[in-house]
C-alpha cells in the first residue's frame, strides 16, 4: 500500500530553526564581542615599580570597529607621505621602530625606575600611560620621548601616584 508521503510538523521545525537561528546570533555576538589589536599597534609595559597604578586596555578593538577604522587608519597613515613630512609610504609603518627606541630610552634613562609606564603607538604618535611617583616625571618623560627620531607627537596619560581618582586613560573592561 502506498501512502502519501507526509507533510511535515510545522512546529517542531520552526523551534528547530529558532533555535539555531538564536544559537548563530550567539555565537555571531560572541565573535564580534572578542576583541583583538588588528593593527598590530604597539602596546608595551616599559616599568612596573607601582603593582597598584591601573593597567591600561590595549589598543584592541572588535571586527566591527576594526572595519569601521580601516579606511580612516589608510587615509591618516599617508597623508605625512604625501605631505612630504615622512620617508615611509605610511606613518604606522614608524611604529614598530619607534616602541623599542622608547622603551629603550626610558629604562636606560634610570629617572624612571619607581614608576609604572606603558606606552602605545599609532602613526609616530607615542601614548604614555601610566602611573609616576612624582610630578616632575611626568614633564620628563614626555621631554625624552620628544625627542626621539620619528615620534610625532606625545600624548601624555599618566597620573601622578596610584590615587583613587580614575586614571587618565582607557582601562580593560570587567
Amino acid at each position: 500500500m502506498n501512502l502519501p508521503p507526509q507533510t511535515p510538523r510545522r512546529r517542531p521545525l520552526r523551534a528547530g530553526v529558532g533555535a539555531a537561528l538564536a544559537a548563530l546570533a550567539l555565537a555571531a555576538g560572541a565573535d564580534d564581542a572578542q576583541r583583538r589589536n588588528w593593527f598590530d599597534d604597539p602596546f608595551v609595559q616599559v616599568t612596573a615599580a607601582m603593582p597598584a597604578c591601573p593597567a591600561p586596555d590595549p589598543p584592541l578593538l572588535t571586527e566591527e570597529q576594526m572595519s569601521r577604522e580601516a579606511h580612516y587608519r589608510a587615509e591618516r597613515g599617508t597623508s605625512c607621505y604625501r605631505a612630504g613630512r615622512c620617508r615611509l609610504p605610511n606613518a604606522y609603518l614608524y611604529d614598530k621602530e619607534i616602541a623599542p627606541r622608547v622603551a629603550k630610552a626610558i629604562t636606560v634613562d634610570g629617572r624612571f625606575a619607581d614608576t609604572s609606564v606603558w606606552i602605545e603607538g599609532q602613526r609616530r604618535w607615542v601614548w604614555l600611560k601610566g602611573c609616576v611617583a612624582r610630578a616632575e616625571q611626568k614633564a620628563a618623560l614626555e621631554q625624552l620621548v620628544r625627542g626621539i627620531d620619528d615620534v610625532e607627537q606625545v600624548i601624555d596619560q599618566l597620573q601622578v601616584g596610584t590615587g583613587a581618582a580614575p586614571p587618565p586613560y582607557r582601562t580593560p573592561p570587567h
